[in-house]
C-alpha cells in the first residue's frame, strides 16, 4: 500500500460508506466475509464490488445498453485521471492511488457485460469459457491487488476460480435463463449429449451433459484453491468459504435430482453454517 495516499480513505469516507451499503444490502455473506480484511483492504473490495453490482444490475435488471456505455466512459475518465462525480468513482479512485491496480480487468468485465446485451450462444466450450472470464474470471484479477502477496503468481488461479464460480451459476439457472432466451450451455455439446433444453426434461442425456460442465468447474475449483497460498492473512477465509459455498451449489442441484427448470437451488442457511464450519477447520489443519 502507497502510505501517503492512506489519508484519502478519510477524506472520501461518504463515498466508501455509499459502496458499503451496495454491498450489504446485496449480499450479507460477501459482507460479512470482507468485512474481516484491514481496514482499508475491506474498504477497497467494497468499492470494487460496488463498480460490479452496477455494471451487473444495468445489464441484468435495466438492460441499459447506454447507462453501460456511460459506466465505461466514467471508467475511461478515471484511467485519464478525471474524477466524475458518482461515489462509486471517487472511491475506486483511492483504491487506484493505494494499490497497483490495473484498468484492464475493469474494461474487460464491461467487454463481457455487453456481450450479454448482444447474446449468442456460444459453440464451444471455449467459447463460455471466454465468456465466464469476462464477466467473472476479472472480478478476481480486480481483487488481487488488495488481497494477495504476489498477485502476478497468482492471476491464472483467480481467472480458475471466476470460471467455476460462473459455470455454477450457469449450471444452477438453466431454467431461468431458457425462459429469457438464454442458453449458456454451447451449442456443440448440446448436440454431442443429444439434448433438448426446450422440452425441460431431466433425463439421462440431460445429466451427463450437465454432469459435463459440472465436472470442468469442480476441476477448475480443486486449482482455484490453491490461491489461499497467496493472499494476506485476513483474506484466506472468505475465499476459502465463498469456494466452498459456491461448490455446494453443485451438490445441492443433486441432490434435487437435477431439476433445474422449476426449482430454485440454493444452499440451506444449516447447510451454510456448516460449511463455514468446515472451511474454517481445514485452513486451520492447513497452517
Amino acid at each position: 500500500m502507497k502510505d501517503n495516499s492512506r489519508e484519502l480513505f478519510n477524506v472520501y469516507k461518504d463515498d466508501f460508506e455509499f459502496c458499503k451499503e451496495i454491498i450489504k444490502n446485496n449480499s450479507t455473506s460477501f459482507y460479512i466475509a470482507f468485512s474481516k480484511l484491514p481496514k482499508y483492504e475491506a474498504m477497497s473490495v467494497f468499492a470494487i464490488y460496488a463498480f460490479c453490482r452496477q455494471a451487473d444490475d444495468i445489464t441484468d435488471k435495466h438492460d441499459n445498453i447506454e447507462e453501460l456505455n456511460k459506466l465505461e466512459e466514467k471508467l475511461i475518465d478515471l484511467e485519464n485521471g478525471i474524477i466524475v462525480n458518482d461515489p462509486v468513482f471517487k472511491a475506486l479512485d483511492v483504491v487506484f492511488k493505494n494499490f497497483s491496480m490495473s484498468f484492464k480487468p475493469f474494461f474487460e468485465m464491461i467487454k463481457g457485460q455487453r456481450q450479454d446485451f448482444n447474446f449468442m450462444q456460444p459453440n464451444s466450450q471455449k467459447q463460455l469459457e471466454d465468456y465466464c472470464y469476462y464477466v467473472a474470471g476479472t472480478v478476481g484479477l480486480m481483487l488481487l491487488p488488495i488481497i494477495s502477496k504476489d498477485s502476478n503468481q497468482s492471476k491464472e488461479l483467480a481467472k480458475k476460480i471466476g470460471i467455476a464460480m460462473q459455470i455454477t451459476n450457469i449450471l444452477r439457472d438453466i431454467g431461468e435463463d431458457l425462459s429469457n432466451d438464454r442458453v449458456y450451455i454451447p451449442s456443440d455439446l448440446i448436440k454431442q449429449f443429444n439434448v433438448s433444453l426446450d422440452n425441460r426434461e431431466v433425463n439421462k442425456n440431460f445429466i451427463s451433459l450437465w454432469e459435463y460442465e459440472a465436472k470442468i468447474a469442480e476441476d477448475n475449483y480443486n486449482e482455484g484453491i490453491k490461491l489461499i497460498d497467496y493472499l494476506i492473512k485476513e483474506a484466506k477465509e472468505p475465499l476459502m468459504i465463498a469456494i466452498n459455498l459456491y461448490h455446494e451449489i453443485l451438490n445441492v442441484v443433486r441432490k434435487n435430482n437435477y431439476q433445474v427448470f422449476d426449482n430454485r437451488n440454493y444452499v440451506g442457511k444449516i447447510k451454510k453454517a456448516s460449511l463455514i464450519r468446515k472451511s474454517l477447520n481445514d485452513l486451520k489443519d492447513n497452517q
